[in-house]
């Protein structure tokens, strides 16, 4: 098997080859932020994502952190931080996936089968569980406001202005700060 960085390089650059818009994060292919759209006849369906992937020193050997930057309505998606429950990624993670996996099964899977019983946002696993009408027309919602093509470049965060993304002080309550969104992936 060839090394961890070799490997790394290589899914990254299958990644970029695919359908995938793929951009690195400080010049870097340790992160990466990739253009991520909901899968066909799904509530997601028609959304537009931009989702950062975080590739430890031993990937493949560990998994990847993944983490939406702009808002979705999902029992298993964090919120404010973005980050991802899911099982494969959080604990079954084997060597033998790769980046594709992510985006063409793990990402789509999650989306068209939500697991409320093992939620990361309550509020919309407890909507799910109680109205799922009312779930489903929030879903919705939020794909109409947070999830088009415009929403992904530039401001990530739901900010329109683009005139300072430096200013912490406006914002919809989500950070750009990794180090802050360490507490939303303690919780595999």
């Amino acid at each position: 098997m060839s090394s961890p960085s070799k490997r790394k390089d290589m899914d990254v650059m299958k990644l970029m080859m695919s359908d995938y818009a793929v951009e690195p994060v400080n010049d870097s292919i340790n992160e990466i932020n990739v253009e991520f759209h909901g899968p066909k006849e799904s509530l997601y369906e028609g959304g537009v994502w931009k989702v950062r992937v975080e590739l430890p020193d031993a990937y493949p050997y560990k998994s990847p952190s993944i983490g939406f930057l702009n808002r979705i309505f999902h029992p298993n998606v964090d919120e404010l931080s973005g980050s991802v429950c899911l099982d494969v990624i959080n604990q079954s993670w084997s060597p033998m996936f790769d980046l594709l996996n992510v985006f063409e099964v793990f990402l789509p899977q999650l989306l068209l089968y939500p697991n409320p019983s093992d939620p990361l946002n309550g509020d919309a696993a407890s909507l799910m569980i109680k109205d799922k009408e009312h779930y489903e027309k929030k879903v919705k919602e939020y794909c109409e406001l947070y999830a088009k093509k415009e929403n992904i470049n530039g401001n990530t965060l739901g900010d329109e202005s683009d005139e300072d993304e430096s200013n912490e002080d406006i914002s919809d309550g989500r950070s750009e700060s990794s180090e802050e969104d360490v507490a939303g992936n303690a919780d595999p």
